[in-house]
Order: C-alpha cells, then structure tokens, then sequence
C-alpha cells in the first residue's frame, strides 16, 4: 500500500486511573500506532484509519485528556524513510510472532493428537476454533501492513500450511467416525437379528413365538 502522508496524534491523560490510560495505548497500538515518545505517536494519514481513531478519540475525551490530531503534510525522504521503516519492523514482529505461532503451537498440538490417536470431533473442533484464531489475527495484521513487511509471506505460507495439517487431521477424524458408525451399526444389526429370532423347543420343530406350539406327551 502506498502512503505519502502521515498525521501524528499528541495527547494527555490524568494519571489515575491507570487503566483508562492502558486502555487507550492498548487502542492505538492495536491500530497500528508508532509512539515516538510517550503520548506522541504517528499513523498514515487515510480516511479508514481516522474513521478507526474515532472511539478512541472519545475514549480520550471520556477519561478527561485531551488530544491533538495534527497531519504532517511534507516530510523529507530521510524522514520519510526512518518512519516507514519503523512501520516495517514492527508489522514484521507481528508476523513473526504469528509464525512462531504455528511452527511451535499449533503443528505441535497437531502432531501429539495424531501420536495419540484421539480423532475426535471434539478436538477437531477445538483445533479449528485455534486455527480461526490464528488466521482473524492475521487478517487484522495485514491490515495495517501498509508498507509491506518483509515477511508477510512467510506468515501466509505458514496460515496455509496450518489449515492443510488442520484439513488432514480432520479427515482422520471424519475416517475414524464412519469406522466407529459401521462397527457399532453391524453391532446393532446383530443383537436386533438375535432379540427377534424365533425361539425354537427342542423336539417340536415349531417355533413358541406364537403361542400355539406345546410339548405332547406320547399316550400310554
């Protein structure tokens, strides 16, 4: 994404309560915030980006700071460049903390469920709702990728390589269901055979199922 031109955002708050104070600099780095000092910190200047800004502007405002939204029209290339290289190193630990992610956490899980056995969709689930967890923090990485980190494919690449572990142990499990399904309906089959098989009285060749088959005594 191209970006020429900036803003920066200059504001104060009262010391306490702390957590009002953490929670606006939790919203601004989470918005992709470069802090320069403390309270000092510079975006790209673009309409979605100060749409972004809006709720914590009013949260500012609510814990009764106060703020400067200041745009930097021109900016010499040296300037220019330490910023977006900035930008860079920080989207890219990002990117690197989601890869580090899915090499050690996620392929490792992947690897004790299957040396354990345990196909069930109740850890395919479980392994699913980590694998959107993953990926929804991508996507809000990617975002604020404006100026194209140096590893953001890798990070792809390794998104991808998890949903292809996710999709295989899956199809385990699916296997491992339909095994389960067929044993335990040929089980039924067999006891329903067995409960309903006529009971034959040795001697009489006839069935007691209904009723009208009596053992004789021979006369005399």
């Amino acid at each position: 994404m191209s970006v020429d031109r900036f803003m920066v955002l200059v504001y104060r708050m009262p010391a306490k309560p702390t957590a009002a104070r953490v929670a606006v600099w939790r919203q601004l780095k989470k918005s992709g915030a470069i802090y320069l000092q403390q309270s000092v910190c510079v975006f790209p200047d673009n309409h979605m980006l100060r749409k972004d800004l809006e709720s914590t502007l009013d949260r500012i405002t609510a814990g009764k700071g106060e703020y400067h939204l200041l745009p930097l029209r021109s900016l010499d290339d040296g300037e220019k460049k330490k910023l977006i290289q900035q930008f860079q190193e920080q989207t890219s630990n990002h990117y690197q903390e989601i890869i580090e992610n899915c090499e050690v956490n996620f392929t490792k899980e992947i690897e004790f469920e299957t040396f354990r056995k345990n196909f069930t969709y109740e850890e395919a689930e479980e392994i699913r709702a980590e694998f959107e967890k993953i990926q929804a923090w991508y996507e809000r990485v990617l975002r604020r990728d404006w100026f194209g980190a140096p590893n953001q494919n890798k990070a792809k690449e390794w998104i991808d390589r998890c949903e292809t572990m996710l999709e295989e142990f899956e199809s385990k499990v699916f296997e491992r269901q339909e095994k389960i399904g067929r044993e335990t309906g040929g089980a039924d089959v067999a006891v329903r055979r067995r409960r309903h098989r006529p009971r034959v009285i040795a001697g009489t060749g006839g069935s007691s199922s209904n009723g009208r088959t009596r053992l004789r005594k021979s006369a005399g």
